[in-house]
């Protein structure tokens, strides 16, 4: 899987999560054990596994739009993957902490959350880090070289006077 590849997967995947983030038809109502969350628009379980609130599917937007850029190359794949590795990696770890697990209180971040991150920083770090993109053809903003228009010749080598009807006949 090229990081190309992967920006455009997890793109669509962290997109299609945030729009379901918004749907409050999927979110059942939060577990009665979880810590308490401060900021409570839109809390829930998405799916009824995954805790999430208003901040959480913002988030997921963010991701998923990110990847998608990063596809069509308005951002680089490689530095999308990096950065994807390194901040889910550190929410993932953060969700395993019980004074850190929901973010001061912005955002849960326990629960099925915690592997669903580090699997996501997992496959980031390998797309980013461990691929290495193939040779491919390599395209500049200058525009086609092809058409460059060329300077006159005074002489050609192979073909005698660069001009032929210019050239004085032989008496």
């Amino acid at each position: 899987m090229s990081t190309r590849t992967f920006a455009l997967i997890f793109g669509i995947i962290y997109l299609g999560a945030g729009l379901l983030g918004l749907m409050p038809g999927l979110l059942t109502p939060m577990p009665a054990g979880g810590p308490p969350v401060r900021f409570d628009v839109m809390p829930g379980a998405l799916l009824g596994l995954f805790p999430v609130n208003m901040l959480h599917t913002v988030v997921h937007l963010a991701i998923g739009a990110w990847g998608l850029m990063a596809f069509m190359d308005w951002l680089r794949p490689r530095t999308y993957a990096r950065s994807v590795a390194l901040i889910f990696a550190l929410l993932g770890v953060m969700g395993l902490m019980p004074e850190l697990n929901t973010l001061s209180g912005l955002m849960p971040l326990y629960g099925h959350d915690i592997w669903l991150h580090l699997g996501t920083a997992a496959v980031a770090a390998y797309a980013g880090f461990a691929v290495s993109e193939p040779a491919g053809e390599r395209r500049s903003l200058a525009g086609d070289r092809r058409k460059a228009s060329r300077a006159p010749l005074a002489h050609e080598r192979r073909q005698g006077p660069y001009d032929r009807r210019r050239t004085p006949f032989p008496a």
